[in-house]
């Protein structure tokens, strides 16, 4: 029996500058054995990013060995069945966590002007690859900034930064979270800035930086996004389709406060 012959797809020399599936040849009217396995890989890939757990005890401990203290919180979705079925409650607190958060600010030295929210959305992987390397980046730059307790939430979607930025009396809210998986990037994490948080508030009022990963955009760079924003919606007190980002990445970073890195008010 004579073996199909696969046939070259002429831009084959682009596959070099993407991770778009492109010029993949063909046997036949098939993919060829290689292109087909790696598609289903990462489809299995992406799969499992969506149902995969978010480690809360591992990623507290980082919070904990940076001196940076931490709140456990979780939606109002009891299981990820649910939270994939209903992306409301995913926007929600449940009530021990409202309660602990609404505790927490009661006894809160300083109202802060900063919450960062770490949530595994639909990928944990994400959350526990690029959060602490954003964040080392990001809080050595905000010298001035009162920045509360981290927060971290699961079965969160985007919005319960708003509920907890609420009950922390935060005037601004960051929700680092894992992204929809795609079939190059299971893992990318995205960033979602509110000012006045609360609940309520629309998509349309918020400002993402999305792709943050090694191979999308850089953890330096997505810093120097974010802090350029915080500085900015800060002095203009307001995030959304009001802020435009104007920032002009050039590869490099101000310079840290490297005699003291990091700075929790509200602990």
């Amino acid at each position: 029996m004579r073996t199909p012959t696969v046939a070259e797809n002429p831009w084959a020399a682009l596959r070099q500058f993407t991770h778009a599936r492109i010029a993949l040849g063909r046997t036949g009217a098939s993919l060829p054995t290689a292109p087909l396995l790696a598609f289903t890989l990462a489809h299995a890939q992406a799969r499992d990013a969506v149902h995969a757990r978010l480690d809360t005890h591992a990623l507290r401990s980082e919070l904990e060995r940076r001196a940076l203290d931490s709140i456990e919180v979780r939606s109002g979705a009891r299981d990820r069945a649910q939270y994939l079925r209903r992306p409301d409650l995913g926007r929600i607190l449940d009530a021990d966590s409202a309660a602990l958060l609404g505790q927490h600010a009661a006894s809160a030295q300083a109202r802060p002007e900063l919450v960062f929210v770490i949530a595994d959305g639909l990928s944990s992987k994400a959350a526990e690859l690029h959060a602490l390397p954003l964040l080392d980046r990001t809080i050595a730059r905000l010298n001035d900034w009162r920045v509360g307790s981290i927060v971290v939430a699961t079965q969160a979607r985007v919005a319960i930064g708003d509920p907890i930025g609420e009950l922390m009396h935060a005037d601004i809210v960051a929700v680092l979270i894992g992204e929809r998986p795609g079939l190059s990037s299971p893992a990318s994490l995205g960033v979602y800035l509110t000012y006045g948080p609360r609940v309520g508030r629309s998509d349309a009022e918020r400002n993402c930086i999305s792709n943050v990963r090694p191979e999308g955009l850089s953890y330096d760079a997505a810093a120097f996004k974010l802090v350029h924003l915080l500085e900015a919606a800060r002095t203009r007190r307001l995030t959304g389709i009001g802020l435009k980002d104007d920032s002009v990445w050039n590869g490099g970073l101000p310079p840290a406060d490297t005699t003291t890195p990091y700075k929790v008010t509200d602990g």
